[in-house]
């Protein structure tokens, strides 16, 4: 297993990966640590939360750092990553025991309620475009219901995912409530199967989501999927232009675009369509790819040169099928991996900007007439996590995010972002199930009748 930096083009470390026996002795470390930990008072466990947020805060610039060499993020964007892993550790400290209060529910008995109870070791596996963040929306409400975890981090963010590990053992947690795995994908079937695992939860692509909820589903195991997205923003001819452009062009290119929840199809209403194109492509053009560790850089490198030139292929293909390139579509000079912003239209079906997720900083602009048009572009795709609306009429853009849009969450004028305090999640081929909030926590669960006569 190696880390190497997507910028340099260098290699940071070689990992050597765990044995089959080393594994499955972490898991029954991690199982015996369960059966005190799942004893701890909500009190306890929000003290060792806390803590752990304090350890964040604290090494924040060095955990950047890491991310920062792994996988290229821009250096103001992992400071923010961190903050937010933060964040989430304290909204589940402090609301955790009133998610999971006892609810009293009438009936002939003389007491009738439901009881939240923790189910054991919950497998993670997990992908490198937020290394920190995605591990840490899934620890905080874990490790708070009573759960241990064990992590499959990306084999190219091994550092991530040992500092991950570090961190917890710092706050004060118990030996082995949460340990890494450094192992590879194929190793995932036999740690799902391992029957002191309860649960798997899975942030990646779409094929490994399908793998992992066959595997999870032979065994009889709960899953909780986040797969991929084609996010589809639809800007009504009401819309502020100069404000959706800017806020449409910050989405796309968060994390060099590489986010399941980035904005990639922009459907405009045909009377605005050049306008909004104009300004579009005039921001996009602004934004400079560089050194992640340089204050000015916009975009940093992709993670991988094999994922960039992936990428391209889609892109090229695109264009040769009859898309239209309006900006960049070309791989950069020199070893690292970075692709320029890029923005297609004449996009039709068949091709794959169509079909495909374009992960990485790629646009696509659609023209509407009608806004049953704009629903049926946008709603013309496998998946189903997030979705925009731009347009000064509210109303308008909450009937259509609640009734027109198939999408796990849909912002109104505004970006698609996660939010420890809303449930996020996708349908369709984005995957199932809630992650953040009060759903969040109560996915990994045993919702537990309790009847006294």
């Amino acid at each position: 297993m190696q880390s190497v930096n997507p910028y340099s083009g260098e290699v940071i470390r070689n990992y050597q990966e765990y044995s089959s026996a080393e594994v499955k002795g972490i898991i029954r470390q991690v199982d015996a640590a369960f059966q005190g930990w799942k004893q701890c008072r909500f009190e306890e466990r929000s003290v060792l939360m806390i803590n752990l947020q304090a350890r964040l805060l604290e090494q924040k610039e060095e955990l950047a750092g890491i991310m920062v060499s792994e996988m290229g993020k821009v250096k103001r964007e992992a400071l923010g990553e961190i903050e937010k892993c933060a964040l989430v550790c304290a909204f589940y400290a402090g609301n955790a025991e009133d998610f999971l209060r006892n609810e009293p529910i009438q009936t002939e008995a003389s007491e009738s309620y439901i009881s939240y109870q923790p189910i054991g070791t919950v497998l993670a596996v997990m992908p490198w475009n937020f290394p920190f963040w995605q591990v840490f929306r899934f620890l905080a409400p874990a490790l708070m219901v009573g759960n241990t975890g064990v992590l499959k981090h990306a084999s190219n963010v091994s550092g991530c995912a040992l500092a991950i590990e570090r961190l917890v053992r710092e706050a004060g947690f118990p030996e082995n409530v949460f340990r890494t795995l450094l192992i590879g994908s194929t190793e995932v079937k036999a740690v799902i199967e391992n029957p002191l695992i309860k649960a798997v939860t899975l942030t990646g692509s779409t094929p490994a989501g399908r793998e992992v909820a066959s595997v999870a589903g032979s065994a009889l195991k709960k899953s909780v999927l986040e797969l991929g997205g084609s996010d589809p923003y639809l800007i009504l001819e009401d819309a502020d232009i100069n404000t959706t452009a800017r806020l449409c062009v910050t989405s796309r290119l968060l994390n060099a675009g590489q986010s399941c929840i980035g904005a990639k199809r922009f459907i405009v209403a045909d009377k605005i369509y050049e306008t909004y194109k104009k300004e579009f492509l005039r921001l996009m053009g602004e934004a400079g790819f560089g050194d992640p560790l340089d204050p000015k850089t916009t975009i940093g490198p992709l993670a991988r040169t094999d994922l960039r030139d992936d990428l391209h292929r889609q892109v090229v293909k695109s264009r040769k099928m009859g898309a239209r390139v309006l900006m960049g579509g070309y791989i950069p000079k020199g070893k690292a991996a970075f692709y320029p912003p890029t923005v297609l239209e004449n996009v039709a079906p068949g091709m794959p900007a169509y079909h495909e997720e374009l992960f990485g900083p790629v646009a696509v602009l659609y023209r509407f007439k009608t806004e049953e048009e704009a629903i049926r572009i946008a709603n013309d795709t496998v998946f189903g996590l997030g979705a925009g609306i731009f347009t000064s009429d509210g109303e308008k853009g909450k009937i259509l995010a609640e009734k027109g849009l198939e999408a796990g969450c849909v912002f109104v004028n505004d970006f698609v972002k996660s939010d420890p305090r809303l449930p996020f999640g996708g349908v369709k081929e984005s995957g199932y199930g809630r992650e953040l909030s009060m759903n969040g926590i109560r996915e990994f669960v045993n919702v537990k009748t309790v009847v006294v006569k």
